[in-house]
């Protein structure tokens, strides 16, 4: 009787290399890179050298926000909503209060900031409020001063906010600076 000599299969793994190099190529070139989310913001420079950045701000000249751990936004000390934030803080900006203001067109309110420029937003927030809100309140704030600076640029060089020059958009930003203070307030719980 003949013996049979079984001969173990191979399998050729000679192309398992290209084949991985081009499945890695394949999944590079096809998956889209998500871009990083944030808030658009520009950190504060140094003081200029003809300003008094130590000075203090006079109380009515400061806006109070702050967000609780309860997830509720009160300005100064009344709870309102989100919907009510963009209307409180460009009432307050835009105050033309003790101070002359020439473009100003608000109420001249005892309660509200003297100027545009002494204008400060103070946003305080707990260590448990939640992200999503503080992003929320920031949007309203922007968004006010956007709706502020448009009604400027309108006014002042009878163009909207897209159609402005650069030396226009920089006289019309230091007309309403947006000047926001954030505070981490801990809690002790």
């Amino acid at each position: 009787m003949k013996s049979f000599r079984r001969h173990a299969a191979t399998v050729n793994a000679g192309s398992m290399a290209d084949i991985a190099f081009l499945l890695l190529m394949f999944f590079l070139v096809s998956t889209t890179i998500s871009a990083d989310k944030g808030i658009l913001r520009k950190l504060p420079g140094e003081c200029p050298s003809n300003e008094d950045c130590t000075k203090n701000r006079h109380e009515r000249n400061i806006l109070r926000i702050h967000l609780n751990y309860d997830q509720e936004i009160m300005i100064e000390d009344d709870v309102v909503e989100i919907s009510d934030i963009r209307n409180r803080v460009k009432a307050f900006a835009d105050n033309n209060g003790a101070s002359y203001c020439s473009y100003c067109k608000g109420i001249k309110s005892s309660q509200f900031s003297d100027h545009p420029k002494d204008a400060v937003i103070s946003l305080g927030f707990d260590t448990k409020t939640k992200y999503e809100l503080f992003i929320t309140v920031q949007d309203e704030i922007t968004k006010a001063y956007y709706d502020l600076r448009a009604a400027y640029a309108e006014r002042t060089f009878n163009k909207s906010p897209e159609e402005l020059t650069h030396n226009e958009l920089e006289l019309v930003k230091k007309a309403y600076p947006l000047v926001i203070s954030e505070v981490m307030v801990k809690n002790f719980n």
